[in-house]
């Protein structure tokens, strides 16, 4: 990477394993997600999600601007939390409504967040419940900067 003076491959810690993204998309707390309006305005906000089946899986209340511009454009970025071992995301969002897959999702949410939400939580008439598909994701081990960046492609 010129002008940052990433090392080679081989030197420094290297690339990273695709394990240890989902080790982080999977114990993240939060998650940022970044979309854009119609119009082009961006908008980022946290969210509650679950890393589950190779996806990202979060929920919006159904009239939010996040929701909005996710069903003008479902195209959006996501990074988890952690300044220190981030994990970024591109990639497209589409809504779930299939019922057996929002019920996953609840338990999912309830095991990871310690809450006893029920079904009315991930009622589509209120929320909006996406699942996120990567097609690049980015992750870099900030103790070694310059030698540990990282790109996969999903595509």
């Amino acid at each position: 990477m010129p002008g940052y003076g990433v090392v080679g491959e081989t030197e420094g810690a290297g690339l990273l394993p695709w394990s240890w993204a989902e080790e982080r998309l999977d114990r993240a707390h939060d998650y940022w997600l970044a979309t854009a309006s119609a119009a082009a305005r961006p908008h980022v906000m946290p969210v509650w999600g679950m890393w589950h089946d190779g996806a990202l899986w979060f929920s919006c209340s159904g009239g939010s601007r996040k929701t909005r511009n996710l069903l003008a454009n479902a195209r959006c970025s996501i990074a988890t939390d952690d300044p220190a071992e981030p994990v970024v995301l591109e990639g497209t969002a589409e809504v779930v409504d299939d019922l057996s897959a929002l019920r996953r999702v609840l338990e999912l949410e309830n095991a990871k967040y310690g809450t006893a939400y029920g079904m009315e939580m991930f009622d589509p008439a209120v929320n909006t419940t996406f699942r996120f598909r990567a097609e690049v994701v980015f992750g870099l081990d900030t103790s070694d900067f310059t030698g540990s960046p990282t790109r996969w492609t999903f595509a």
